[in-house]
């Protein structure tokens, strides 16, 4: 990296602390209550990116205390087959929290999943009920990868208040529930897209800029406000033939080594969002499980 180290954002060691508190918190509910937090994960198919995903969350989940259970379904799975394992896991008492990893084969209906999970044990926070509770300002399990972003920003920005930020994309699963939750935050938020008119000059505007549109190096350098906090949330494998034929490395949407020398401070990728994920979904489990025993968390939880 060409640049200082001071303004980047350090997604390894936050998720680490969150980690240990969520382990913290478990230890507390065991002893106290004797109650151990479960979290369930189902993956349908054989997606080489699902499945390392699932494994590290299985690892982190055991890491913290915690029970992680693991269904693997077929690729040639039906819906009726994936919907009836969502039932059993929304009826075990072990498990406070699951999800079904996506993508899914093309046979089986994302939305009626997501339907089908019982709302309290919603680990991915996608529920329409969840959404729901999340604009209206109610508590709710929120998406996790949104949850991390927010608590980057606050952890390099401080007090977030009156602050504008722009958030390019609007998924279900980070766009319109990170706008949310900058909204909470008492941000003034714009949500941008792929049909926002002269995006570089509303990216301009952001004291918080999150990109989340799954295209590489989208935002460029002269995107990017002097001094912004730049979250960039894009994952996306592109081909590396300095490190061979045929080879791959990971990019964000935001092209790093122009936005950099302008930011405030910058996630990098890989090494920022995608490791608070895990963290804040493991957190998400311990929520739930408390929730649906009638169990108080600390205030800073």
């Amino acid at each position: 990296m060409s640049a200082s180290p001071t303004n980047i954002i350090d997604g390894k060691t936050i998720a680490t602390a969150l980690k240990a508190r969520v382990a913290a918190e478990v230890a507390r509910l065991k002893a106290e209550h004797g109650l151990t937090p479960g979290l369930a994960v189902v993956l349908v198919g054989n997606d080489p990116a699902s499945e390392v995903y699932v494994r590290n969350k299985g690892i982190a989940t055991v890491e913290a205390g915690m029970n992680s259970f693991e269904y693997r379904l077929p690729g040639t799975a039906t819906q009726d087959e994936v919907l009836a394992k969502v039932r059993e896991l929304n009826a075990d008492p072990a498990v406070h929290g699951f999800l079904v990893q996506f993508p899914v084969p093309d046979q089986i209906s994302q939305q009626a999943v997501i339907d089908a999970i019982d709302p309290d044990k919603d680990a991915d926070g996608l529920h329409p009920l969840n959404a729901g509770r999340l604009a209206s300002g109610l508590p709710a399990m929120v998406p996790a990868t949104p949850e991390g972003c927010v608590i980057m920003a606050k952890l390099a920005g401080g007090d977030l208040s009156g602050k504008h930020a722009v958030v390019i994309g609007r998924s279900n699963l980070v766009g319109k529930p990170v706008a949310q939750l900058l909204l909470k935050e008492n941000c003034t938020v714009t949500i941008a897209h792929s049909r926002s008119h002269d995006l570089p000059a509303l990216a301009r505007q952001a004291d918080i800029l999150v990109a989340a549109v799954g295209r590489p190096n989208m935002v460029r350098g002269d995107w990017v406000k002097s001094g912004a906090i730049v979250i960039d949330v894009g994952i996306n494998r592109v081909p590396a033939p300095e490190k061979g034929e045929g080879k791959t490395r990971l990019v964000g949407d935001v092209a790093f080594d122009e936005a950099v020398k302008v930011a405030g401070a910058i996630t990098p990728v890989p090494g920022g969002v995608g490791l608070m994920t895990v963290a804040c979904l493991m957190r998400n489990t311990v929520i739930a499980a408390c929730r649906q025993n009638g169990i108080a968390l600390p205030k800073d939880f």
